[in-house]
């Protein structure tokens, strides 16, 4: 099968393209760096240089790739600044990569005759924070969401919509919960550097659900819905939702450093916003049944306990 990865040398596209060579497939994974080019020639896919958010790119790209199916894995991520208070404003490009750019993906797909989309998206904070501590797909998002996260949430749903309603596209959006894993999301140097100079401190008493998952098990789910999956949306996290004071203590033990602070919402809410203790008191987890059964998949990093220290 000719898979067109847009955003190959992302955080997913980094671990799917050896798994797509390795399964047979051929890649064409895209870039916003010629200097990315040879990274993907390395990992045995044809690298080109594309622009998510400007249509002719797109367009072009996806026409001289012939694809049976494309996977839309573009984000700038790397924008981030680790401010509760501007997290739409950090996420500004990917939000407009989560709704421009699918719109030109969707374009180039009905243009070249491509009938199966995989895009990203994102679980975890957009839970609605009412009810039990783990959500299915089937449970609504937050129908009130902080002003500083109100942007990401209508991104996370647009591209969540029209990848899964648009005519004559089999669409699946896949719901990552946060990555860890060769240096990804919460074992990053810049997150490993904010545990042991204890800058992350556990506020409100951590009550908060998080859901995570492997980078490896991230991209695995991800080969697994583009072979096979009925359309729809999946929640792509390991096997043990839990309070984030129980996940940051165990990330500081992996990382040797100290215990981490804590902090009372009260104290911690003009720092961090109503967002920021939002995020560490009320956020839900989320549930894989689904992607379990439907997809054939299950992490091999079950849980982070042990997770974070074979990272």
């Amino acid at each position: 099968m000719r898979v067109f990865l847009a955003g190959a040398t992302g955080a997913v596209g980094r671990s799917l393209t050896p798994l797509l060579v390795q399964a047979g497939h051929e890649v064409t994974g895209t870039t916003r760096s010629e200097s990315k080019l040879a990274e993907l020639r390395a990992a045995g896919a044809e690298g080109v240089v594309m622009n998510g958010l400007d249509a002719e790119s797109v367009m072009a790209a996806v026409r001289a790739a012939r694809p049976d199916v494309i996977v839309h894995q573009q984000s700038a991520l790397r924008d981030q600044t680790g401010n509760f208070k501007r997290f739409d404003r950090d996420f500004a490009t990917t939000n407009r990569l989560r709704t421009a750019g699918t719109d030109h993906l969707l374009a180039a797909a009905r243009e070249t005759g491509v009938t199966r989309l995989v895009a990203q998206s994102f679980t975890g904070w957009p839970n609605a924070r009412s009810g039990g501590p783990v959500k299915t797909e089937d449970d609504p998002l937050e129908p009130n969401p902080e002003s500083a996260c109100s942007e990401s949430l209508r991104g996370i749903q647009y591209v969540e919509r029209v990848a899964t309603s648009t005519p004559g596209i089999d669409g699946l959006a896949l719901r990552y919960g946060s990555f860890y894993g060769n240096g990804t999301g919460l074992t990053s140097d810049t997150f490993a550097d904010l545990v042991r100079r204890r800058r992350l401190p556990i506020v409100g008493g951590g009550t908060a659900v998080w859901s995570v998952v492997h980078i490896d098990d991230a991209a695995r789910a991800t080969l697994a819905a583009i072979e096979g999956g009925t359309p729809g949306v999946y929640n792509i996290v390991d096997d043990d939702p839990a309070p984030v004071a129980e996940m940051l203590a165990t990330l500081a033990a992996a990382f040797g450093a100290k215990p981490p602070r804590r902090l009372p919402a009260w104290l911690a809410r003009p720092l961090i916003g109503d967002f920021g203790v939002a995020f560490m008191t009320t956020l839900r987890g989320s549930s894989n049944a689904k992607a379990r059964r439907e997809l054939g998949w299950k992490p091999e990093h079950p849980s982070w306990r042990q997770g974070f220290y074979d990272r």
